[in-house]
Order: structure tokens, then C-alpha cells, then sequence
């Protein structure tokens, strides 16, 4: 007698179910692992082209109105560069970062520019309540969600 009986295939189906049912949390976890990861070099990569900006400013290597703190005024002016002043041709720019990243725990619709997903913090805001304002001096995860840490993802 060849093949297998009905018992057989019942008992070989609940046991590959009771594994798949095992290994998706695992995978879930992963995806949320991969997307946290990819928030924190997002954010920390911005916050350092916001700092090079500003540090640009205090060395006199970038225009900076008196009535300013020196903080770029977009997103966007990291990405597309300001004239460096220390440069005697005048054509040389200074370029902060390569492109704006999206926020990965952005729920914003995928056709939303990069920089529509970040919330912005201007210099005069206050750490505990962010606010646009005139300048870029922070940027935060607009996502209501809560990390696997347990803060916010809007605290990052």
C-alpha cells in the first residue's frame, strides 16, 4: 500500500500550522526592529547635517542674517546646499546631506515628499511642546505609536 492516509496529512498540516502560527511574531518583530533602526539612523543623520550647518554658521563659512541663530531655514537647504564664503571663486557649495529620509513609522501616504513626514522643532520652541517656527533646530517622528523601549517615537 503506497501514499499516505487521510490521518496522516491531517496530523502533517496541524503540525507545519502550529509552526507557521510560531514564526509569525518573530517576523513581525523583526519588522518592527528593521523600521526602529532605520528611524534612529534617519534621525541621527539629519541631526547631524542640522549641527554641520549650524557649525558652518559660527565658522563664517555660510550668509547668516544678524537676526538669525544660524540654524538652517528648511530641510531642504541641507539637501540642495549654501554657498561656502571661504571658497575665493564664489562657486564652491556646502551640501549637508544627500536627500531628506523618509520617516519609516510615517503613516503619511507614500506619494507625501520625505520632508512632510518629520515634525520640525524651531530654535525658540520649547523641547516639551515642538513647533515650527522660522528655523530647523530638531527634528522628531510625527508617529503616535510607541517604540519597543516604551517612549514614543515622538521623544526619538
Amino acid at each position: 500500500m503506497k501514499g499516505f492516509t487521510l490521518i496522516e496529512l491531517v496530523v502533517t498540516l496541524a503540525i507545519l500550522g502550529l509552526l507557521a502560527s510560531m514564526a509569525a511574531p518573530l517576523v513581525s518583530l523583526s519588522m518592527q526592529r528593521g523600521k526602529e533602526q532605520a528611524l534612529q539612523t534617519a534621525l541621527q543623520s539629519m541631526r547631524e547635517a542640522i549641527d554641520a550647518y549650524h557649525q558652518a554658521a559660527i565658522e563664517g563659512r555660510i550668509t547668516v542674517s544678524a537676526d538669525t541663530n544660524g540654524y538652517p531655514k528648511s530641510l531642504d537647504e541641507l539637501v540642495k546646499g549654501v554657498s561656502d564664503l571661504k571658497d575665493p571663486n564664489g562657486k564652491k557649495k556646502l551640501y549637508f546631506l544627500r536627500r531628506i529620509p523618509r520617516d519609516p513609522m510615517s503613516q503619511l501616504a507614500g506619494n507625501t515628499p520625505p520632508e512632510e513626514t518629520w515634525g520640525l522643532r524651531s530654535y525658540q520652541s520649547p523641547p516639551d511642546e515642538p513647533q515650527p517656527g522660522d528655523d530647523v533646530y530638531d527634528v522628531y517622528s510625527l508617529s503616535e505609536k510607541q517604540g519597543m523601549n516604551g517612549l514614543p517615537y515622538r521623544q526619538w
